[in-house]
Order: structure tokens, then sequence, then C-alpha cells
């Protein structure tokens, strides 16, 4: 189940091997342990692709599949997670790690009113760029945390799920041919 879950999840393997802001890495995409979809692949990426969603600049994507090369995880997914940040999610995302950030460093939260100037970015961006980049790191990390451990923790309960089933269909068989008639003699 989980397997299947994350390979519908990710993109398929030729789109990223024809993106072409990744062709520079070349034959590097063709390393098998990038496409495998096993526990430790699918924690590491998970956790690589949930890590850069919150970095705060559009080549996040372009991290994410040169760290997971490195990394040898799994690729599709690394790249896959850092979508959840998308224009319509990163504002609320982005203030919530601001809010967080001033208040680990104990400054009052500046009210902020975002709009996609130059001046906005040199002057705004100028007061909150501390505690915006410590909330960022705070969550990036918590969420990196969160998805290795939660993948671990998820596919160790679905593998004891399926390991309770297959048993529940061991003792269902064997009480099914103990009960037949004419199997054994009776006593």
């Amino acid at each position: 189940m989980p397997k299947q879950f994350f390979k519908r999840l990710a993109p398929h393997p030729d789109n990223i091997k024809k993106n072409r802001w990744l062709s520079w890495l070349g034959s590097a995409l063709h390393d098998p342990r990038l496409w495998h979809f096993n526990r430790h692949n699918i924690a590491g990426a998970c956790a690589l692709g949930l890590f850069c969603m919150w970095i705060p600049f559009p080549p996040q994507t372009v991290m994410a599949a040169t760290i997971a090369i490195f990394m040898r995880v799994n690729l599709p997914l690394s790249v896959a997670l850092v979508y959840v940040t998308n224009p319509v999610t990163i504002p609320p995302m982005f203030y919530a790690a601001y809010k967080l950030g001033a208040i680990l460093l104990g400054v009052e939260v500046q009210t902020v009113e975002f709009s996609m100037t130059l001046h906005w970015l040199t002057t705004t961006m100028g007061l909150i760029w501390q505690p915006l980049l410590l909330g960022l790191l705070f969550v990036a990390t918590f969420s990196a945390l969160v998805g290795y451990y939660g993948v671990h923790f998820l596919w160790r309960l679905h593998i004891l799920q399926r390991l309770k089933d297959r048993r529940q269909r061991r003792l269902l068989a064997q009480a099914k041919e103990g009960a037949s008639p004419g199997k054994y003699p009776p006593g």
C-alpha cells in the first residue's frame, strides 16, 4: 500500500529526465537508486522535499532534485513534495513561519502587507528577514523530521497490519481444514 501510494504521488521518471532545468545533471538521473520506492528512499525523499518546500526562492525544485541525487533518495517524490508550497499556500505558510520566528526571537510581530514591488522587497523585507528566516529554518527542520520519522512509523504500521492479516488468514484456513467433514476420522 505505501509503495503504490508514493508511486501515484510521484511524477513519472521520464518527465524529470526530460526537464530542461535538470538537463545539466545528465546521466546522474539514470541511477536506479533515485527511482526506488523503499522505506529508506521514501523517508529520505519526504524529509528532503518537506525541507526544501520552505526555501523562500523559486529554484527550490532544482535544489531538491540536486540534493536528492547526492543523497540517493527518491527523486520524483522529493521534487513533488516541493509543490506543497505554491502561490496559494506560500503567503499563509510564510506568514506563520515569520510569526513563529518573531516569537522565538522575542521581537514584536510587525503588521506586514504584501505587495509585489521592489520597494516592498527592500523596505519590508529588511525589517522582517531575521524572524522570517529563523521561522522558515525551524519549520523546515521540523517538517523534515516529521516526514522522515512519520514515513518510517507509518510504513512499520502497514507491515505489522499485513502480518496480522496474514496470520488471521492462516488461522482461518487452518480452522476450515479442521472443520471439513471426512478429512479426519472421528475420534
